[in-house]
């Protein structure tokens, strides 16, 4: 039986944590293509998607900018294969990266334990290891109603490689995988029909975001709320979703967004030792260390931050520790910001108003339409807010729903993280007159601070 020092299951994030040298043999471990989730299926090729949506909505409004012009066409696989051609290049080369490499082992397939620390896989082969990280990433999670009834559908994994484009998508779901994946269709021409069972689109968001959110979603789809997927069947060419309390909806297409659960299920982990959360997340200390001896984890598979560049931090910082045992670094998880690249797109970092409950803050919002590039935009509906503590203060959270909001928010996450007084941001740095940046600086100098 192969013994090794290090493997490493996933050859996403968990490719980071592979070491340049290593005093023993390596092996990674891989039943997908290089470059995991993000690469291959996710945030990269749906934001190339996007960017060439976005661009037919630039098309769509420019009468109102003085600007005739119209979209004539389509072509869905001209858009597509921009996006893949370059991913799945970057995943081929990866792969062949490492299949080549003298110091790394690389076995293709699935994985499970058979006892602490010994794998075995898919084709039979045995192996034990010193040390073992689990990256195995995530997947799309079905409602049973879905999963069970026989119809066809799609989900992330899936959508974006489609042949041609549907005239009508029913999409269940409602965080943000939804909005952008309803985004770049609708903005393609496809009639969207979103089904969620919360009472608001981003219900998980700052309740500022997720209601202004909510109402613009509800102007340009279909947009069910506390809709109760009961079952869902072919009729014809259409796909109909039945649901508790209204009318089924039909669509061409049935695209599956409700969520993403750690990729565990297949794993074994019982044999090795290794427990999970109650929500099928792995358990580790902050350190990344799981409660079996010499088995670590990072990523989707364990992080309460499924967001790629936590994994890649994660990452960074478990290389380190497994190379210096006496010196552990905790998992940076402060101050960990996200975007979702939808119409209008959202940033946020730190509190919501939600966690502020018996807190002592105070806060302000600054709307884009009141900034001289707000009014180049002709923006009627983004917005800056913010939470800052009156004591120190320091920011506490910032909300940003507008243009190219996941670049404005980024001078707030660096002074949130050196812990910068807002009043010194706002009143002794230059804001260049007349960006968009001036948004994010006039909501600084409204705070009460």
């Amino acid at each position: 039986m192969p013994h090794f020092s290090l493997v490493i299951i996933g050859a996403g994030s968990g490719n980071v944590v592979v070491p340049k040298a290593h005093p023993g043999p390596v092996a990674l471990i891989e039943s997908g293509p290089f470059g995991g989730t993000c690469l291959n299926r996710g945030c990269i090729p749906s934001k190339m998607l996007i960017y060439s949506a976005e661009v037919a909505g630039q098309v769509r409004h420019a009468p109102e900018f003085g600007i005739e012009a119209a979209v004539t066409g389509v072509d869905w696989p001209a858009i597509r294969d921009r996006a893949f051609g370059k991913t799945d290049a970057v995943s081929a080369k990866g792969h062949a990266f490492r299949a080549e490499s003298d110091g790394v082992t690389l076995f293709d397939g699935r994985s499970r334990f058979t006892g602490p620390r010994e794998l075995e896989m898919d084709d039979g082969t045995r192996i034990t290891a010193d040390q073992i990280v689990l990256a195995t990433g995530s997947r799309p999670e079905i409602p049973p109603p879905i999963a069970e009834s026989g119809v066809d559908y799609h989900t992330s994994d899936t959508v974006m490689r489609i042949g041609q484009l549907p005239d009508s998508m029913v999409i269940v779901g409602g965080g943000y995988i939804a909005a952008e994946l309803a985004h770049l269709f609708s903005n393609l021409g496809v009639r969207i029909s979103l089904v969620d069972r919360g009472h608001a689109l981003l219900e998980g968001f700052d309740p500022e975001i997720s209601g202004r959110f909510t109402g613009l979603a509800a102007g340009r789809w279909d947009v069910r709320l506390g809709a109760v997927v009961t079952g869902a069947r072919q009729h014809g060419g259409l796909v109909e979703v039945g649901t508790a309390d209204g009318p089924p909806v039909t669509g061409e297409l049935l695209l599956v967004a409700a969520g993403r659960a750690p990729d565990t299920a297949d794993l074994h982990l019982g044999l090795a030792g290794v427990r999970l959360r109650d929500d099928g997340r792995i358990e580790v200390d902050e350190y990344g260390r799981t409660t079996a001896e010499g088995i670590w984890s990072l990523g989707d598979a364990s992080t309460p931050y499924p967001l790629k560049h936590v994994a890649n931090a994660e990452a960074r910082t478990l290389k380190h520790n497994l190379a210096f045992p006496g010196d552990l670094r905790p998992y940076p998880h402060n101050w960990v910001p996200s975007a979702v690249f939808t119409e209008p797109q959202i940033a946020t970092v730190g509190a919501r108003e939600q966690d502020l409950d018996g807190r002592r803050y105070v806060s302000a919002v600054h709307k884009y339409a009141d900034v001289a590039y707000g009014w180049a935009l002709q923006d009627t509906t983004g917005f800056c807010k913010l939470y800052a503590d009156p004591g120190t203060g320091t920011l506490l959270g910032a909300h940003i729903m507008g243009y190219q909001a996941s670049l404005l928010i980024q001078p707030l996450i660096q002074a949130a993280a050196a812990g910068q007084r807002l009043t010194d941001l706002a009143r002794n740095t230059y804001w260049i007159h007349p960006a968009l940046t001036e948004v994010v600086e006039n909501a600084l100098l409204k705070l009460p601070l």
